[in-house]
């Protein structure tokens, strides 16, 4: 049994060794920081900085996010990742999902080192989808596309229903994602579960499509489903994304580093 859902953004300072290293990281659609929460820990324990906003509608109720606009959800995440560029050496996207399509239009706009998504989506497969615009003026909301997570006991808190209206922004931020892809010049690593029934390859097949200038690596998870963040194989995405920024990232920047004094020197610190 787990704990109420725990909707609130999540921030760390950084607090390691060498380079300063920061994650800026996005939840998925309808969801919360709840799902993310422990690839965030991981992440500051590494000794990263981390900004993990809540998404504008999101984390409350379903006709909240029904009057948010797709602008709105980028606009918080781009500031996020601005306030950690600020004070950091290297700044690196990640997501779940919808938000993985946020943090690959992060990777378009900005000069991150790396990113890692997990079970991106960039494309609707809803045959609906293309008149979501229409069918929000006569259907205010569709089923819960939630807690598709194979681990028992699991609930990553997303909301009962699914607004039509959101629906439509969705679909019109991930065809405009797909649209600025060949702009991402950074590494994208992808933890992809071999069974999800929330995002189809339809979007795997987008992005292998549109990163014409950036090296896509994939990683196969064939022990959950959707929120893999929450799933069976979530320690290996933990690790696996730690492991994948610190290779991303020289051990020392030596424009960084101090040169040990001299001998004369020394004597005259001493003295």
């Amino acid at each position: 049994m787990t704990s109420s859902p725990d909707h609130s953004p999540f921030s760390s300072p950084f607090s390691g060794d060498g380079p300063r290293i920061g994650v800026v990281l996005s939840h998925g659609f309808t969801g919360s920081p709840h799902g993310l929460r422990s690839w965030a820990h991981a992440f500051a324990a590494a000794g990263f900085a981390v900004r993990m906003p809540l998404l504008p509608g999101h984390g409350t109720s379903w006709q909240e996010l029904a009057r948010t606009r797709w602008q709105q959800w980028h606009g918080v995440l781009d500031d996020a990742y601005l306030e950690l560029d600020a004070d950091c050496d290297y700044v690196f996207s990640a997501g779940l999902s919808m938000g993985g399509a946020l943090a690959l239009r992060i990777a378009a706009t900005r000069p991150v080192a790396g990113v890692l998504l997990v079970n991106p989506g960039l494309v609707i497969d809803d045959p609906r989808a293309p008149l979501a615009g229409i069918l929000k003026l006569v259907m205010k909301s569709t089923p819960a596309i939630a807690n598709d997570i194979l681990k028992e006991g699991m609930d990553e808190g997303a909301y009962p229903r699914t607004p039509v209206a959101a629906a439509h922004e969705l679909n019109k931020m991930f065809k405009d994602t797909m649209r600025i892809l060949p702009r991402v010049t950074a590494p994208v690593r992808v933890y992809r579960s071999t069974i999800d029934h929330v995002v189809s390859d339809t979007s795997i097949v987008a992005l292998r499509r549109g990163l014409t200038h950036a090296p896509l690596e994939l990683i196969r998870l064939e022990n959950s489903y959707h929120v893999a963040t929450m799933d069976n194989d979530a320690e290996q995405i933990f690790q696996g994304s730690v492991d994948f920024i610190r290779s991303m990232v020289p051990a020392a920047d030596p424009a960084s580093a101090v040169p040990a004094p001299s001998a004369q020197e020394a004597s005259h610190e001493q003295a």
